[in-house]
């Protein structure tokens, strides 16, 4: 693994009001000595399509980073757990997204998904939130 200032980790977020309902995501990225905050509104999603597609808003934000160790923090169990193979993905979006999001995965020398707790998630929890905030405004 490369040394501690050449780590790269994200925290993501996805959350639907209603789910399915109006839809965020919520990311941020830490990687040398910056730090930056997205949040999206995706329209009408389930709270997993929205966990999936935060994460592949990440991956998308991480292109520059390619070749170096990355870690995810997600406070979405299905989300970590899937991506590390310890559960099945049934549904079609969710496997159709989970497969992108795989594909994505292989441009880094290493990842680690890791499940954390809501509360270490604040940030990106908000981003989210506050992308279907501002969204509902508009509507």
């Amino acid at each position: 693994m490369q040394s501690d200032s050449e780590l790269v980790r994200v925290w993501i977020d996805g959350a639907s009001s209603g789910n399915p309902g109006p839809a965020g995501c919520g990311v941020v990225i830490e990687a040398d000595g910056r730090e930056k905050r997205i949040q999206a509104y995706i329209g009408r999603a389930t709270n997993n399509v929205a966990e999936y597609t935060a994460l592949l808003i990440a991956l998308e934000e991480l292109r520059p980073y390619e070749g170096r160790d990355v870690i995810i923090l997600s406070d979405s169990e299905l989300l970590v757990r899937q991506i590390n193979g310890e559960y099945q993905t049934k549904n079609p979006v969710i496997k159709k997204l989970k497969a992108l999001a795989e594909n994505r995965l292989k441009g880094f020398r290493s990842v680690s998904v890791q499940h954390i707790g809501r509360g270490d998630n604040s940030v990106a929890d908000s981003l989210a939130k506050r992308a279907i905030r501002i969204a509902l405004l508009i509507e």
